[in-house]
């Protein structure tokens, strides 16, 4: 296989065209100073650690993916906002949750306070500290009056 391949390559090889050295040399010093291309290092498909510490592959993948990148961005900051906005409402939740125990507990001790001052016996005192009141204390008790 290997003597075939040889064969083949020399029957396919031209000879190089004859040239001066001054040319030759121009060509040489013009490599030299434009140093190596891309296509020198390594062919295409291919990924040099070079590639990676130039950053040339990191813009290549930023390149490629930027609709992607935009579209994770936009939902990151969606669903921070939304996070915050959240987090806003449960605090005035449990805000609004505090302040309703509160005026339970404050409606509550008005009621106490009514019914301890509707009771028979505050009525009576509050009677009897008043002497110019005309309301007095029955002697009869109640009686039912029948509408027929």
């Amino acid at each position: 296989m290997k003597d075939e391949e040889l064969i083949q390559d020399e029957q396919t090889a031209q000879p190089a065209p004859e040239t001066d050295e001054h040319a030759l040399g121009e060509e040489q010093g013009v490599d030299a100073v434009a140093g190596p291309t891309e296509s020198d290092d390594a062919p295409i498909g291919t990924l040099t650690l070079k590639q990676i510490v130039g950053g040339d592959y990191l813009l290549m993948l930023v390149r490629n993916h930027i609709w992607l990148i935009v579209l994770i961005v936009m939902i990151a900051t969606i669903y921070v906002g939304f996070r915050y906005q959240c987090q806003q409402d449960m605090i005035k939740i449990d805000q609004l949750e505090k302040d309703l125990v509160d005026a339970k507990y404050k409606a509550m001790a008005s009621s106490s306070n009514l019914t301890e001052m509707c009771r028979q016996s505050h009525v009576l005192q509050a009677l009897r500290a008043n002497q110019d009141s005309l309301l007095h204390i029955s002697d009869q008790p109640p009686y039912k009056i029948e509408v027929k």
